[in-house]
């Protein structure tokens, strides 16, 4: 596997189950998993710039991304292939230093822009036969955890993310 240097990541299905709460107020509530973020820790500590890319709006992914000191948050994305061609070329990155996580159709244009594909254990069939790898995780249940440990482990990045990240020797 060739080193990723960029993850983007979908939202609704991948760092959260999919499903829509709301409050009684109004509020649109999310669950996001614990092991996501570790997964996330990892990632940037190996150097690796994460990026969220959501079709929807919600002010609870832009909380997420700030505890997860996620940066490049991009709510609304009508047009995920576009956006991240434009992105990517403005960037400098090349199609094999990108990997993808999501888990529906809306995601497929854009996943074949990239060199590593991964999704969720419950992703559409589409998706799944897409995917270079599946997580045997559920979304929102540590499968963005799953794809960057099959990301480090690929190149080699594991045990010293792991080292720098947790002070634990593996």
């Amino acid at each position: 596997m060739t080193m990723i240097r960029l993850l983007v990541l979908d939202v609704d299905g991948t760092m959260t189950d999919g499903g829509v709460y709301y409050d009684a107020t109004g509020n649109e509530l999310k669950k996001f998993a614990i092991k996501d973020g570790a997964g996330l820790v990892l990632a940037r500590t190996a150097g690796i710039r994460v990026m969220i890319c959501t079709g929807r709006e919600c002010e609870a992914v832009r909380r997420r991304a700030a505890d997860l000191k996620i940066t490049d948050i991009y709510q609304n994305v009508g047009k995920k292939a576009a956006f991240l061609r434009d992105f990517m070329a403005e960037n400098g990155y090349a199609r094999d230093d990108v990997a993808y996580c999501g888990d529906d159709l809306n995601d497929l244009a854009a996943m074949a822009l990239c060199g590593f594909v991964a999704c969720p254990a419950d992703a559409a069939p589409e998706v799944r036969a897409r995917a270079d790898y599946i997580c045997p995780q559920r979304g929102g249940e540590g499968a963005v955890r799953g794809a960057v440990e099959k990301i480090l482990r690929g190149d080699g990045r594991w045990n010293d993310a792991v080292k720098k990240a947790f002070q634990v020797e593996l």
